[in-house]
């Protein structure tokens, strides 16, 4: 089965930052976890198609009766301090496993509450009467879902169809993981970044600065100042990891594997940094033309 066409911004914190002690089962979890991350997001889907067939309208991993199910505590994301790239030795990680829960519950409720805020009443009416719901009654539920959250956001931002620019900034170029696999369709296929919390705050810090001082509040300062205060909430400690998702079933081994999305995007950090205007032009050009053909394919979807 196709993954969704998606790309995803996971923090991983210490699992100390989840109680003291942590839950029981979280323990358990954290210990027994051999879940990667495309795993994870075919674990994201089953649990959306299951929900979707309930003939009681549930959001993902939501037992019939509105509760959390029991894998609120047990799907988790786990590394080791070893596997996040540091960018010297004053950087650092925490020496316990850094865990990223999927939080598929609350963040599914997230996603309906802007449905709410932002869809046409017309499309918002159609939707919510299929399900015989009521804004009210989505709210409510919405808000139960949240109270899902670790802490006082989520763990795991998603897009679909592209990569927001600004997220490039937060990572080394030269770090990158790329597995091909056997093509688009393999299951193994990834392209991520890893990079610890000091270092990403660091980097979209410098960044936001200089974006502002060249364009002002525009969207890609906006954007960044938005992800700039997202990881600010969480442990100084923590890792984060960049990752294409399903995306990489969209593109062929030969541009993949050549793909400089986030060497172009420290390109144009770079020349504003020297205010060299001049050189910004065509790495945002080399963006926009590959970004822009991924995008325009959901259209067609």
């Amino acid at each position: 089965m196709l993954r969704p066409f998606a790309a995803y911004l996971r923090v991983y914190e210490p699992l100390s930052s989840f109680g003291d002690p942590p839950d029981d089962a979280l323990l358990a979890a954290v210990e027994r976890s051999e879940m990667t991350p495309n795993e994870a997001i075919a674990r994201e889907q089953w649990l959306w198609l299951k929900s979707q067939v309930s003939p009681v309208h549930t959001l993902p991993a939501e037992t019939r009766d509105g509760r959390a199910g029991p894998s609120l505590l047990t799907d988790v994301l786990v590394i080791e301090p070893g596997e996040v790239p540091i960018s010297d030795d004053s950087v650092e990680l925490a020496t316990e496993p850094l865990v990223c829960p999927l939080e598929i519950r609350a963040r599914s409720a997230a996603a309906l509450s802007s449905f709410l805020d932002d869809a046409p009443p017309a499309l918002q009416a159609e939707v919510l009467e299929a399900k015989g719901l009521t804004p009210e009654s989505v709210r409510s539920r919405s808000h139960t879902a949240l109270r899902d959250l670790y802490g006082s956001t989520m763990h795991v931002l998603s897009t679909n169809w592209t990569v927001p620019l600004p997220w490039f900034t937060i990572v080394d170029p030269d770090e990158r993981r790329i597995v091909l696999g056997t093509g688009p369709s393999d299951p193994i296929r990834e392209v991520s970044w890893r990079v610890a919390m000091a270092d990403a705050l660091e980097r979209i810090t410098e960044a936001e600065v200089l974006v502002r001082d060249a364009l002002g509040d525009t969207g890609p300062t906006r954007i960044l100042a938005e992800t700039n205060r997202w990881l600010s909430s969480f442990h100084p400690h923590s890792a984060v990891e960049l990752d294409y998702g399903g995306l990489v079933q969209l593109i062929e081994d030969p541009v993949l594997a050549t793909d400089t999305s986030a060497d172009e995007v420290h390109a144009i950090l770079d020349a504003l940094r020297r205010e060299a205007v001049e050189e910004i032009a065509e790495p945002f050009e080399n963006l926009r033309d590959y970004w822009g053909d991924l995008a325009s394919r959901e259209r067609f979807n």
